[in-house]
């Protein structure tokens, strides 16, 4: 069943070819556009384009591989590693009561990127799964992915 959400936003982008996180990677330039926040040696973090809620993270490893045991233990130490920055970070700019933090890995588990791993960060407030969510099957997000892309660099620097 397709909700008026994901009609309007989601199935309204454009899917482009390739990886995402591939895509991402290859801009030279890390900005709004590309949505990485930070680079690391083996792994990066990057704002999700479809956040569940404001401040949703994405950590993935610089090679494309579809499942964590795929990795190298230093990659997969750096993945972790980054995804700790992420919670202290938006801890400071959100304010979160809570976070969820997992991988979904293959189509079946709910992976929309099923070839190339990635953990979700995502922050979470008391009450943030509600009527508008449940009953309306919409999203309420209080800023655009630009100004989340922004504060988060901001704070990640």
């Amino acid at each position: 069943m397709s909700t008026p959400w994901r009609k309007n936003y989601i199935e309204g982008h454009e899917k482009e070819d390739g990886c995402v996180f591939c895509n991402a990677l290859a801009k030279k330039e890390d900005n709004s556009k590309n949505l990485i926040i930070h680079r690391g040696r083996r792994a990066f973090v990057i704002v999700n384009l479809f956040p569940y809620t404001n401040g949703h993270l994405m950590v993935a490893p610089m090679e494309h591989k579809a499942s964590l045991e795929l990795l190298d233990p230093e990659t997969r130490a750096e993945m972790m590693e980054l995804a700790s920055q992420a919670v202290v970070i938006l801890k400071k700019i959100y304010h979160p009561h809570a976070f969820n933090l997992g991988a979904n890995i293959g189509k079946a588990a709910g992976a929309g990127v099923p070839d190339h791993v990635h953990m979700h960060i995502v922050p979470r407030w008391t009450g943030d799964s509600n009527f508008m969510s449940i009953l309306g099957e919409t999203r309420v997000l209080p800023e655009t992915i630009e100004e989340t892309y922004e504060r988060i660099k901001k704070g990640w620097e």
